[in-house]
């Protein structure tokens, strides 16, 4: 599956960034939720061997859902799972970890249907949440470093699972779902222009695709990125997207995300 080389290419560009990273700098808070770099790729790793016990061991992917409720959430499951390393020591376990992921769904069948948290899932889902998951996360250490990413065309996985989402963003809110759904036009990292469901110009959303997949991604608000955004449907999708799994989150308030200062 391409999908598992894209994620795996991702994995590979948040290690470059984090490698020359002594081990003091991973117990940094980031912008989301003051999580540390520490807890984020003890997020990532965790979730990583989550995603390849579904191909590998599905009892033991059940046995540790049930161990994250017992556990009464994510947080104290993740840490226990790598024994509370941190540092350069965790990440080589994450990138250990996300090399196996990916070998393992790169030879799955994209189709073939796996165990979850919530209702089975497709390979070729899993695989993707995993790298929206990473280029996601990925955001608020970029951020936390002072570093502007540089994205690849590999983040139309990401734009992808935002259009698809749009429904399901206003059902997660108990929302009736507007229809159609306004006309996208992005540009791609490469130039490219990506362009997602019938041309308008009263409802359309225009701009980088890198941008849009912030929004869906809720790593931006809407007003902290040049995106244009035309009519009432639109306006309100942008307020609130969310391409991920859960209860409805809001995105950041104005000017919370953001790239901060390069650190001296």
């Amino acid at each position: 599956m391409e999908q598992a080389q894209d994620f795996l290419d991702e994995s590979k560009a948040l290690h470059a960034l984090i490698a020359p990273l002594d081990d003091t700098a991973f117990g940094q808070a980031t912008a989301f939720k003051g999580w540390t770099i520490n807890d984020v790729l003890r997020h990532l790793h965790y979730w990583n061997w989550m995603a390849w016990l579904q191909l590998n061991d599905e009892a033991l992917l059940v046995a540790q859902m049930k161990e994250i409720a017992r556990a009464g959430g994510m947080r104290p499951v993740e840490t226990a799972h790598v024994d509370g390393a941190a540092g350069q020591a965790l990440v080589a376990l994450w990138r250990a970890q996300a090399e196996r992921t990916a070998d393992v769904f790169a030879m799955a069948d994209p189709k073939s249907r796996l165990k979850w948290a919530g209702p089975d899932m497709s390979a070729r889902s899993s695989i993707t949440a995993r790298l929206m998951e990473t280029w996601a996360h990925g955001q608020e250490v970029y951020d936390q470093l002072g570093v502007v990413r540089e994205n690849a065309d590999r983040i139309r996985n990401i734009v992808v699972l935002g259009i698809n989402t749009f429904g399901w963003t206003f059902m997660n809110r108990k929302l009736d779902v507007p229809a159609p759904m306004p006309f996208v036009s992005l540009t791609a990292p490469s130039g490219a222009v990506w362009t997602y469901g019938e041309p308008s110009e009263a409802e359309r959303i225009e701009g980088r695709a890198d941008e849009f997949a912030q929004v869906v991604t809720q790593t931006r608000n809407i007003s902290d990125t040049q995106l244009k955004v035309t009519g009432p449907v639109a306006t309100q999708w942008m307020g609130f997207a969310q391409c991920f799994a859960g209860s409805p989150e809001n995105p950041p308030a104005p000017g919370v995300r953001h790239t901060m200062m390069p650190q001296q």
